[in-house]
């Protein structure tokens, strides 16, 4: 069973932060790049620490080894400097897809106690 195993490495393209610049009164997007650099098939989920702020498409997915995923990340318009911005992130989380699933997402793989691991990506906000 994949959950034997623990999940391989993914990268993230930028790495570490998105920044995003002003004017803050209409929609942004920029795009990360998360490459599944392990030798299974995992799937992935984001989260946000800012769900009216900030919007991630696709929210989810299943990548085979070495495939890649854009993700466009969306910043919603709001008053800069007036909200609290210090602890927006993304969280990519991970997990091995079952041995034969369906390239398919699925949430249950996530619940229970299957190993997953997760990635933080900062979000910057330039005045």
């Amino acid at each position: 069973m994949a959950q034997s195993v623990p999940p391989g490495d993914i990268q993230t393209q930028p790495n570490a932060k998105t920044v995003f610049n002003a004017p803050y009164d209409d929609k942004h997007t920029y795009h990360i790049k998360v490459i599944n650099s392990s030798a299974r098939r995992i799937g992935y989920g984001i989260k946000t620490t800012n769900m009216k702020r900030l919007g991630v498409d696709p929210p989810c997915g299943v990548l085979d080894p070495k495939e890649a995923v854009l993700l466009a990340v969306s910043c919603d318009a709001f008053a800069f400097g007036q909200e609290d911005t210090n602890n927006d992130r993304i969280t990519v989380e991970w997990t091995n897809t079952p041995d034969g699933a369906a390239k398919q997402f699925r949430r249950e793989w996530f619940q229970g106690d299957g190993m997953v691991r997760r990635k933080n990506l900062s979000i910057e906000y330039n005045p």
